[in-house]
């Protein structure tokens, strides 16, 4: 996608409209959530979305093979996992 730059402006309310162009490019809805960053004179929308399954099944298989290689057993978490709710 290319970068896309317009005006808008904000309500007395805080709203901004972001433009529909944008918002169809991006497949922008009602409900869309944004992660919000301000820095001096510039603020940053970041869309949020949903994990999908592949990346968690990445995850799962990336944890499990650090797991692997430094020794960690099932019994080694169970153990970790109690002290945690004891200190907690």
């Amino acid at each position: 996608m290319e970068n896309e730059f317009d005006v808008t402006k904000m309500s007395s309310r805080g709203q901004v409209v972001i433009p529909q162009e944008l918002r169809e490019k991006m497949h922008l809805r009602e409900g869309s959530k944004f992660a919000v960053v301000g820095m001096q004179d510039t603020i940053i929308l970041k869309k949020l979305e949903p994990p999908k399954w592949e990346d968690f099944d990445k995850a799962i298989s990336n944890l499990r093979k650090f797991g692997k290689e430094k020794g960690i057993t099932e019994k080694d978490v169970g153990k970790a996992v109690r002290n945690a709710r004891k200190s907690g």
